[in-house]
């Protein structure tokens, strides 16, 4: 079991302490107005390299991430932590102090003049002491949307292209919260669809030395149920605690090719090169929480990144910036150095150059919003197609549609659209649309490959004045007729139209097919069928009772006459006789 990173939530919760007894060099005070997110306007974010370095920065510090940033030379940075002032709330500050909302106001300049040096910054939610009391975002807000919210308020404010979430301790086994936040993020990956934006969101989760433990790996199978795209995971390669010697290189070698294959069977779909591309690292510089039997040396640091490069993985990563110095060699883990002999900026120096100096190569998202919709048989729906660039230019994207039912057409105008512009999705019904629930599913295809988005549709039915839904079956399928095994819709034998019931009698069963069927109480009614077959029955039961049969080689016209009872409800039923062959109806009605 991983325990926590104890000494980093001792100073998370003493900022104020650490800076002004001075252990961090530069140490001031924040608390800078909060200036409303409306007033930062920004374009939609440039992407991430291929390969990026993005040391975690400690942001309670007082500290200026873009001072240290130039000092360092690491141009990327993770910015730690976002969490809620207090367990309950939906609204996320920079370490949860409420004088550091999300706003220009707080890191705002610094992130401008980051960039302005060719780097970025990927703000990170979590972290263990947010993880455990209850203050991570999704852990204590209960809203999705409004936890969604949270994240578009983020992106929108910072202009950022990736969240992180670091998610360990309690938060691990929040099932609730693990939910919330997985189907926040499938929501954000909507919205930047729609509105031409790009996001990437990665996990950042503790491991064992084989990979990731059950309780990440439920983290990421939710996040696939929930459609959710996970771009990166990122590994915590320390803080083991198993009292085992180790070579920590090499374990963060296994560790990542445990992931690698644990992800394999995740996302079966993905080629190896794509599948080592979500993967990152984030090591512990020095001394890790465990004690001296866990440290990570410069050599491991070489050897690391060596190995990283030779895989194609996507981000490294190392708790933390402030930690790399040698001020306290042979000291215990402590957040403002690495507890070994170094010069400043050693293991930055050793994994700056992972940062790649291309972008990737063009990609695009598409989504549709909104994307679901209840529509009444014969009735029609539109939605609205959105693409945008998450990489390199903006290319050509063929867009269509696929899943409709029988009586359902779906179609996109237009069907190419340059990546970033929108579509529309036009969904019409036929009155005979069986009614049901039926997942769409919209692909866009470009030179680069294809994405999908998927648009529900539910449908629901007319009942026609006798009560009795696809009475001639000439929608092509059974609803909402159900049948014993064998039973089906045929195209011959048909008494009219296109199609007829089959009800499959055997040895062990009639074969009988039914519908339920509301209709006046205490009212005569008849029920008419035409069928064909041996002792093929026709018959209501339920709230009345009453039947009729015949044998015979062509189609023959059946009428059961029968009685609603106090509810209205009865059961309408065609079926065969043991062991007499298949029987068939069509063309049902009730006058």
């Amino acid at each position: 079991m991983r325990l926590p990173r104890t000494l980093r939530a001792a100073l998370t919760a003493c900022a104020t302490l650490v800076a002004s007894a001075g252990l961090v060099a530069g140490a001031v005070p924040a608390g800078a107005a909060p200036a409303s997110p409306a007033t930062a306007e920004v374009a939609a974010a440039t992407p991430l390299p291929t390969r990026v370095f993005a040391p975690y920065f400690e942001a309670w510090t007082g500290e200026s991430p873009a001072a240290l940033a130039a000092q360092s030379g690491a141009k990327h940075l993770t910015m730690a932590f976002l969490q809620t002032a207090t367990k309950g709330s939906c609204t996320p500050y920079w370490n949860g102090d409420t004088s550091l909302p999300v706003a220009q106001s707080s890191f705002g300049a610094d992130f401008a003049k980051i960039r302005a040096n060719g780097g970025d910054v990927i703000p990170s939610f979590g972290g263990y002491t947010a993880d455990n009391t209850g203050t991570e975002l999704a852990d204590s807000c209960t809203d999705v949307n409004q936890i969604a919210a949270a994240f578009e308020n983020l992106i929108t404010t910072y202009d950022i292209s990736r969240i992180d979430l670091d998610i360990e301790d309690n938060s691990l086994t929040n099932t609730g919260g693990i939910d919330r936040r997985n189907k926040a993020i499938k929501l954000v990956q909507d919205w930047a669809a729609a509105n031409g934006r790009q996001i990437q969101f990665s996990y950042t989760l503790p491991t064992t030395t084989g990979g990731l433990a059950s309780n990440g790996l439920a983290v990421l199978r939710n996040a696939v149920s929930n459609n959710a795209r996970i771009d990166v995971v990122n590994m915590m390669t320390f803080d083991y605690y198993d009292n085992a010697a180790h070579d920590m290189a090499a374990d963060t070698q296994t560790a990542a090719t445990g992931l690698y294959n644990q992800l394999a069977k995740l996302y079966p779909a993905k080629t190896p090169a794509q599948l080592w591309s979500s993967i990152g690292i984030t090591e512990m510089v020095g001394v890790d929480d465990f004690g001296p039997a866990e440290t990570f040396t410069l050599a491991n640091a070489t050897t690391v990144y060596n190995w990283a490069v030779s895989k194609g993985i996507n981000t490294l990563s190392f708790w933390a910036l402030q930690r790399d110095n040698g001020g306290c060699p042979g000291s215990n883990a402590r957040d403002d150095c690495s507890g070994i002999a170094q010069n400043i900026w050693d293991f930055t120096r050793i994994f700056a150059p992972f940062t790649s100096n291309t972008q990737p190569g063009n990609d695009f998202s598409v989504g549709v919003s909104p994307n679901s919709s209840t529509v009444a048989a014969g009735s029609s729906a539109t939605a609205t197609v959105g693409t945008a660039v998450t990489s390199g230019s903006a290319q050509s994207v063929n867009l269509t549609v696929t899943g409709a039912p029988a009586g359902v057409t779906a179609t996109v105008n237009p069907g190419s659209v340059t990546a970033g512009s929108p579509a529309t999705l036009t969904i019409a019904t036929a009155a005979t649309t069986t009614p049901g629930t039926y997942p769409l599913t919209l692909t866009g295809t470009a030179a680069s490959g294809s994405h999908t988005s998927t648009y529900t549709l539910t449908v629901t039915g007319v009942t026609p004045p006798d009560g009795l839904v696809n009475g001639g079956l000439e929608t092509g399928s059974l609803g909402p007729w159900t049948c014993q095994a064998g039973g089906s819709v045929v195209s011959t034998p048909v008494h009219s139209g296109s199609y007829a019931l089959q009800a499959a009698a055997g040895p062990a069963q009639t074969g009988q097919c039914a519908q339920t069927v509301t209709l006046a109480p205490n009212k005569a009614y008849t029920l008419t069928g035409w069928v064909q077959g041996n002792y093929a029955y026709v018959g209501v039961s339920g709230g009345a009772t009453g039947s009729t049969w015949t044998s015979a080689s062509g189609w023959t016209k059946l009428t059961v006459p029968f009685t609603t009872g106090a509810s209205g409800t009865v059961t309408v039923y065609l079926h065969g006789w043991y062991s007499q062959g298949s029987v068939y109806g069509d063309d049902f009605s009730i006058a």
